[in-house]
């Protein structure tokens, strides 16, 4: 399951994943993220927070969390990766060389200063 909370004011998304990915949770995203970004044209951030990560149910929902990249790295300023796994360090590497949007990994418990990161350099 992916909670999504959605900060209209700011302008930012955070995902909170518990349990494995599946297909149906990118597209639930994209519900909540999507009618924002095509009123406002960007998100200032996307915070995604999670202990551990915990992986995908099927190769169908990893392939769903990379159409779901795909569709919104260019909508994004900025992507807070809130985690005390060591694939954070490894996604903040790999993932700056594909995605437009400025990529940087947080322990997990420093998520207000995520917060406050990705909703800091709002756009003008």
């Amino acid at each position: 399951m992916l909670n999504v909370e959605m900060d209209r004011e700011a302008g930012i998304a955070v995902l909170r994943p518990e349990g494995a990915l599946s297909e149906s949770d990118f597209t639930a995203a994209a519900k909540v993220i999507d009618p924002y970004i095509e009123s406002h044209g960007q998100l200032n951030g996307l915070i995604v927070s999670t202990k551990d990560f915990p992986g995908w149910d099927s190769f169908a929902s990893l392939a769903g969390h990379i159409r779901f990249v795909k569709g919104h790295h260019e909508q994004l300023r900025h992507v807070a990766l809130v985690t005390d796994s060591k694939l954070g360090d490894v996604a903040e590497k790999i993932a700056g060389h594909f995605l437009s949007a400025e990529i940087r990994h947080f322990p997990y418990d420093q998520f207000s200063e995520a917060m406050n990161w990705v909703g800091g350099d709002k756009p003008k």
